[in-house]
């Protein structure tokens, strides 16, 4: 099963992975969250809730926020691990990871 996700930075700026089970071999939902939260660290993200705890979504949005939109119209390596990431942590058939508008749907 494919599953699909798109990050946008705006309107004409997104970008669409497709992410295939071989993509995701080996990844589970706590390597998923693991990778997430190093990038997070590494990327120097801002938490957005000041309270403390950072929700996988709050680590999606970051993540894809300040790896920046180069990285995903790219299409490398990043990107790719990135999708699949989602698609890991998510487990929907299809996600749109909206950077300007801060919203995972």
């Amino acid at each position: 099963m494919s599953q699909e996700v798109i990050v946008s930075f705006g309107a004409g700026q997104e970008y669409e992975f497709m992410v295939h089970a071989d993509d995701k071999a080996g990844m589970d939902k706590d390597s998923a969250r693991a990778w997430l939260a190093a990038e997070f660290e590494d990327l120097e993200c801002t938490p957005s809730n000041p309270m403390g705890k950072v929700l996988v979504l709050d680590m999606i949005l970051n993540v894809a926020k300040y790896g920046g939109e180069q990285r995903f119209a790219e299409g490398g390596d990043w990107a790719k691990r990135f999708a699949a990431t989602v698609a890991t942590s998510l487990d929907r058939p299809a996600v749109k990871v909206d950077v300007a508008a801060f919203v995972v749907g």
